[in-house]
């Protein structure tokens, strides 16, 4: 599809030309995503993500408008919902509910990426298969059979394998409970997760090979989420700080509301300071403090999801 092929290359322009960075410099970021083809990975139908006058999130249908609907594919900040209330809400006619599977926004996904920083040959772990954009543009950089991406809900990772199949991309689509990782395939050098957390599960930490990396949207008490990026010691602990802010569908084992006082939070917060906030995390819990930050250094971009 050539006009799809046009729009990718034209968010690529838009993205190198923001101060912002969103690429980092880094060249194998920028060939997946002009080489995986965005469209492929959404339904035909899903919800734009603001309500329209009638309090309804409105259906766009690649059918009826298919002009809309890849417009709105290639959308840099604009995340496209794809599930409704953990499916109550069938994608024929505009709804309300809560937001459960979605395709993030371009953006939201390539930063992600950038700090993850996987190599060739690295073994990767996906909490949250979703369409399986994502995990398209992983197995492009890190070669077949060696990415692996765990989706609860059973259509939906159906789905993902079915589109990811049919580009004839190689990664084992797994459909379980993601915050208990995949032990099969453990030790990882990479974890990404496309959910937020309360708290660090201790499973992922366990399965992070020494020195590998974890990055993971956690809840915070800022009114949004940031994004932790972790360094692994190999045995069941990591430490990090946060690298962006996000705001990212709950996993599903983690909706409960918990005080922040008991996932490790101080009392004392500064959300001007959010960037000076480091984590450490092992089989035991959290424990998040402020520290001081580097004299010259700049604050991490906002980003909304």
């Amino acid at each position: 599809m050539v006009e799809a092929k046009s729009l990718r290359a034209r968010c690529l322009e838009e993205m190198e030309a923001s101060p912002r960075g969103y690429f980092g410099g880094l060249d194998w970021l920028r060939s997946a995503f002009l080489t995986v083809p965005r469209e492929h990975f959404v339904p035909e139908k899903v919800w734009w993500p603001r309500p329209g006058p009638d309090g309804l999130y409105p259906l766009i249908d690649r059918h009826t408008t298919p002009a809309r609907w890849l417009k709105s594919v290639y959308l840099l900040r604009t995340p496209l919902i794809t599930q409704i209330d953990d499916g109550a809400a069938g994608p024929d006619s505009p709804a309300s509910g809560a937001f459960t599977s979605s395709i993030s926004c371009i953006t939201v996904i390539i930063e992600l990426l950038r700090h993850l920083a996987p190599a060739p040959g690295d073994k990767v772990l996906e909490i949250g298969t979703g369409t399986g954009y994502t995990t398209a543009l992983l197995a492009h950089r890190t070669g077949p059979g060696i990415v692996t991406t765990i989706e609860i809900d059973p259509q939906v990772a159906d789905r993902a394998r079915h589109r990811l199949d049919a580009l004839g991309i190689q990664a084992h689509t797994v459909t379980g409970d993601g915050e208990q990782g995949h032990p099969p395939g453990a030790p990882y050098d990479r974890i990404l997760s496309t959910a937020s957390v309360r708290h660090i599960p201790p499973a992922w930490l366990r399965q992070l090979r020494p020195g590998g990396v974890l990055i993971a949207p956690l809840d915070s008490p800022f009114g949004f989420d940031l994004t932790m990026r972790l360094t692994g010691n190999g045995q069941g602990a990591a430490t990090g700080r946060p690298v962006a802010t996000v705001e990212f569908m709950r996993l599903r084992g983690q909706r409960t509301p918990q005080a922040y006082s008991e996932l490790g939070w101080p009392e004392d917060i500064d959300a001007q300071r959010w960037c000076d906030y480091e984590m450490h995390a092992d089989q035991q819990g959290q424990q998040i403090r402020i520290r001081a930050p580097h004299r010259g250094s700049a604050a991490p971009a906002h980003t909304i999801r």
